[in-house]
């Protein structure tokens, strides 16, 4: 969709943009004589990413009437190609951001589409796993936690069991023994002063929340976008102490860090014992780090050295072929398959035949020109992502054979750039009835040799 209404007039200017166009052509990787050139990249009100190698003082320089106009605009952001011919005539598109586009933070590329109203990537709905037979760590001691934690902290005022009942029932699920020791102690919070806080906290090892802010990790919180999160596959090992889930309602965080939380895992993996602590690390968006294999040890400072998050070998789940990885798409074929990458191997296409049907492969991304045909693209059934480049999308639409079980799509960009591929995106997004992208395209002349 072009639009010439010309959201934001400063921004909307050619003579705006001049600046970053010729900062980005300076370092020569965008022409070559006779031909065209292309660039693309993003600013926003904060940062920016231009893919250009200048120094920082001079970008700045080149970006910041732009940033001024965005603030001024109350937009966040704006991305942008540009089509240089070798006389210096210029065309500019402007991509607006759009409720529909989760941008592509750090590239160029238009961002993934978002097919489904809030949609999230498989691994952020997977429930836990029942681990039959699974129990408390034979160093749990009801009686030792108490009277450690009485010792410690002989003034405290603890909770009553009617709040205890009452946060159990807004968890919905019921606190660990353990846990209800340690609150029956010290409820914390409500009205106590820093200093106790500090002392609950030193008592217990960690920064203590109080009884009314215990929380379950919530796995949507923890979503890191289409982008990465599609690629991701949850794995939980015969050997693994905690589930690789992205949260769950038996996760109970009590305490923090001062950036990452320590739960109460009453769902733990097929090594692990209800009740065991582990850490949620905000950096990371799938599994968590086993602590301590109860609250017993995490106050008396036993702690786990051995409970990172050891994700291993990410086959069968995860696969890539192309180069420096599988060479052919029949080693990634797999019962258990979920995400396949396919990019640039010795420069034969491949075929997605030996994948077809497979129950569980959720996502596909294949560089532009890496499938031999793209209609195999309709054998796949269960896709809910997919990443082609905008060759194969043609073909796809072309023949209206566009996976309709999918959540969200994504466009490979690469000498195609924005200019032609916002109409292309928004023929996607009509097939689910989704707002169109918005673009403006402005026309202006750098010169000859620049």
């Amino acid at each position: 969709m072009v639009d010439q209404r010309l959201p934001l007039a400063s921004v909307s200017d050619f003579a705006t943009w001049e600046p970053v166009l010729r900062l980005m052509l300076t370092d020569g990787t965008h022409r070559s004589a006779g031909r065209s050139a292309r660039v693309a990249g993003r600013v926003s009100r904060y940062g920016w990413s231009l893919g250009h190698q200048g120094s920082l003082s001079s970008t700045r320089i080149a970006v910041e009437d732009i940033q001024r106009s965005l603030a001024r605009g109350g937009v966040q952001e704006v991305a942008f190609s540009a089509e240089i011919q070798p006389d210096g005539r210029t065309t500019l598109g402007l991509v607006w951001p759009s409720p529909v586009v989760e941008p592509a933070v750090g590239y160029p590329d238009l961002g993934v589409l978002v097919l489904a109203e809030g949609s999230l990537p498989e691994p952020w709905l997977r429930r836990p796993d029942p681990v039959p037979g699974a129990m408390p760590a034979p160093s749990a001691d009801l009686e030792l936690l108490e009277r450690t934690l009485r010792e410690r902290l002989p003034d405290a005022i603890g909770a009553t069991e009617e709040e205890i009942s009452a946060a159990e029932a807004r968890l919905g699920v019921p606190l660990s023994d353990e846990l209800k020791v340690l609150y029956r102690v010290t409820r914390v919070g409500r009205g106590d002063d820093f200093e106790a806080a500090d002392r609950a906290g030193e008592a217990v090892g960690c920064e203590l929340f109080g009884l009314e802010h215990l929380s379950a990790v919530d796995a949507a919180q923890r979503h890191p976008g289409w982008k990465l999160g599609a690629k991701r596959a949850v794995r939980t090992g015969p050997g693994a102490a905690v589930q690789g889930l992205a949260g769950s309602p038996g996760w109970t965080c009590f305490g923090s860090n001062g950036g990452d939380e320590f739960a109460v895992d009453l769902t733990p993996g097929p090594a692990g014992h209800v009740g065991q602590i582990i850490l949620v690390d905000h950096e990371q968006s799938l599994g968590a780090e086993l602590v301590a294999d109860s609250l017993t040890d995490f106050v008396l400072g036993r702690l786990r050295e051995d409970g990172g998050d050891r994700r291993g070998d990410q086959l069968p789940a995860e696969a890539r072929v192309g180069t420096g990885h599988l060479e052919t798409i029949q080693a990634a074929a797999h019962p258990a398959l979920e995400v396949l990458s396919v990019g640039p191997g010795d420069g034969t296409p491949y075929s997605l035949a030996p994948v077809a049907g497979l129950p569980r492969l959720r996502t596909l991304t294949a560089s532009p020109g890496t499938l031999a045909d793209a209609l195999e693209v309709a054998g796949l059934p269960g896709l809910e992502f997919l990443e082609l480049g905008a060759r194969e999308w043609r073909v796809l639409l072309d023949a209206g054979a566009v996976p309709r079980t999918l959540k969200a799509a994504a466009i490979t960009v690469r000498d195609e750039r924005h200019l032609p591929v916002v109409p292309l995106a928004n023929e996607i997004l009509t097939l689910w009835n989704r707002p169109r992208i918005v673009q403006t395209l402005l026309y202006g002349d750098l010169g000859p040799g620049v």
